[in-house]
């Protein structure tokens, strides 16, 4: 038995050199900003989070970045937080927001107004 433990060592000794021979390759997540419901029934309110985009909807996310209310409140106003460092700090590093998440984004003047439909169009014309 004694040298059969021995064995078992020397065996994870050797092991071990070999993975420090290793290079690590990093995997590049394909990330998106995009919303998460959360809320009551008929009565919605979304997170803005950074995930990976095979993630679930309301699923493991990064980082929470916002949150939006899209019920008007009192003074017919919807409600928006942003992190704008972080967000500048995704965008930076290659996250793509989500159509909804980029119209936020545009209306906050943090990314350039995604061009409507039909701009094209009347653009050409002019």
């Amino acid at each position: 038995k004694h040298n059969q433990s021995r064995k078992r060592e020397r065996e994870r000794k050797k092991k071990k050199s070999k993975n420090k021979n290793r290079v690590r390759i990093r995997v590049i997540m394909p990330v998106r900003i995009r919303l998460a419901r959360f809320g009551q029934k008929n009565r919605p309110f979304y997170r803005i989070f950074v995930a990976d985009s095979r993630a679930p909807r309301d699923g493991k996310h990064l980082e929470v970045v916002g949150h939006y209310d899209p019920i008007p409140s009192k003074d017919s106003h919807k409600h928006v937080g942003l992190n704008i460092d972080r967000i500048k700090y995704w965008l930076s590093v290659g996250a793509q927001p989500s159509d909804t998440v980029r119209r936020i984004l545009s209306q906050a003047k943090i990314i350039p107004k995604a061009p409507t439909r039909g701009s094209a169009a009347t653009a050409l014309e002019k």
